[in-house]
């Protein structure tokens, strides 16, 4: 038997709550797709830890589960006995850890690979795109855990419902999301498959738009027979999708086979009915802003109404969902101020982030601060991050969050505000931000903030509550 065949019955072994002493090894632990996997262990009662550069809220909430975390790069805090070690591809090749145990034959599978083998023996719903994918998987899961359907839920966010962005079940159905970033998905198996969006990104890895897009393609021919494909209406103009039983959806327009229709908006709710394949689902009511949300929640339901779910018990799910984590997260909600918090970190998601939210509130003046994420996407989509972030009133640039990459000569946050066309464009550091939102909330300048972004930019949002309330 090979060494994967043999960490693939141990995983099998393993769902079944059979632990025996066994321990598992987590490089980059903190990060919300390995986090996700190492609760999944940890709820199987095996012995758990990990290695993360920085201490976070969420690293922390794991320690309390039990999981032991060191945040120091060194070979002496190690789990040495690990059955297997599960690493980050953001892991730097010069990482002492990643180097100790790559020389000295420990077995090194990356979460996509650990992911396809715990889901190889289950019914899986799974989640891709290039935005939307996390607000989607999580709409899903909490309509199947709300309706007492049940799911195992692999999130790449942290439900607000549930304070987390994993759970279980006994029955056995997962629902994860399908991440394109260095071709993970494809590692997956799903009996249904929800593609949200094919807006190149991460071409870093993939080189071309057309290699991204036929990544998709490939993601689509993943689907079991017998499966289902559900995609938003016209992505099939870019890619040939591979898979025979399909279905489309879009936010309203009438000639996708699964909209939303007699939508309206009340104190940054939405009102509306949901029409599947001519079935009309009425008086659905989602308590979150932004349009891309009601696509978002069509989505769902259609999965919803695949597995035989119950109208009246989808609608209570959806009224109920409360959101995840920083998607269009409603940080303070006034009449005089609001605050929203959002991931987003790429120009699709930009635009549907401040276009949603001035449609919410038209009357106020929109303050938005983007910290860029990787210097090969500012490069790559500057233009359309630029355009994006023109939309705003008023606009802060933070440095670049480098994540896995080095400095590349000539790129900085100004690639971005050189070619916009807001003039109010201020281009600082985190503690001139402070500053400088102190100042104008003194003078009463700030109506609604937004901050965005998929780097530590979340580390400034109780400091920026602070001061705005």
């Amino acid at each position: 038997m090979s060494n994967t065949n043999k960490i693939s019955s141990l995983i099998e072994q393993l769902s079944k709550g059979a632990s025996d002493g066994i321990s598992i090894y987590f490089l980059g632990i903190g990060g919300i797709g390995m986090s996700a996997l190492a609760r999944y262990f940890n709820s199987r009662g095996v012995k758990v830890s990990g290695y993360d550069k920085t201490e976070t809220v969420l690293t922390r909430q794991l320690i309390t589960e039990g999981i032991d975390i060191h945040y120091e790069d060194n070979v002496n805090l190690l789990d040495r006995n690990a059955a297997f070690v599960v690493y980050t591809p953001a892991v730097p090749a010069d990482h002492l850890e990643y180097n100790f145990l790559l020389n000295n034959g420990y077995s090194l599978l990356k979460r996509s690979e650990v992911l396809g083998m715990i889901t190889k023996s289950s019914f899986n719903i799974c989640v891709a795109g290039t935005h939307g994918k996390t607000t989607t998987s999580s709409m899903i899961a909490h309509i199947l855990r709300h309706s007492e359907f049940g799911c195992n839920a692999f999130l790449g966010g942290i439900a607000s419902n549930y304070n987390t962005n994993f759970w279980s079940s006994s029955n056995n159905v997962c629902v994860a999301e399908a991440d394109e970033y260095d071709r993970s998905f494809l590692r997956l198996s799903p009996d249904v498959a929800v593609i949200t969006a094919i807006d190149p990104d991460h071409l870093d890895i993939y080189g071309t738009e057309e290699k991204f897009r036929e990544a998709f393609a490939e993601f689509s021919s993943k689907v079991k027979v017998g499966g289902l494909l559900i995609s938003k209406y016209g992505l099939d103009k870019n890619v040939v999708f591979k898979t025979d039983n399909k279905t489309n959806y879009s936010v309203d327009n009438v000639n996708a086979e699964n909209y939303a229709t007699n939508i309206s908006m009340k104190d940054g709710s939405y009102l509306f009915d949901v029409c599947i394949k001519g079935e009309l689902i009425e008086s659905v009511t989602l308590n979150m802003g932004g349009m891309h949300n009601i696509e978002n929640v069509v989505a769902a339901i259609t999965v919803a109404k695949h597995v035989g779910l119950d109208n009246n018990k989808i609608k209570a799910a959806v009224s109920s969902f409360k959101g995840v984590k920083r998607r269009f997260e409603y940080v303070i909600k006034k009449d005089e101020i609001v605050m929203i918090d959002d991931y987003a970190h790429h120009p699709q998601e930009l635009n549907a982030l401040i276009s949603g939210a001035k449609k919410m509130f038209p009357e106020k003046k929109c303050t938005v601060v983007f910290q860029p994420h990787l210097y090969s996407r500012t490069r790559d989509f500057a233009a359309g991050f630029s355009e994006a972030l023109s939309v705003a009133d008023e606009l802060y640039l933070l440095p670049i969050y480098p994540a896995r990459e080095l400095p590349i000569e000539g790129v900085s946050s100004n690639t971005i505000a050189d070619q916009m066309t807001l003039k109010n464009v201020i281009v600082c550091s985190k503690e001139e931000l402070l500053d400088k939102v102190l100042k104008q909330k003194e003078s009463n300048q700030i109506e609604m903030l937004i901050t965005a972004g998929a780097g530590d930019i979340d580390t400034l949002v109780d400091p920026l509550k602070n001061i705005l309330n």
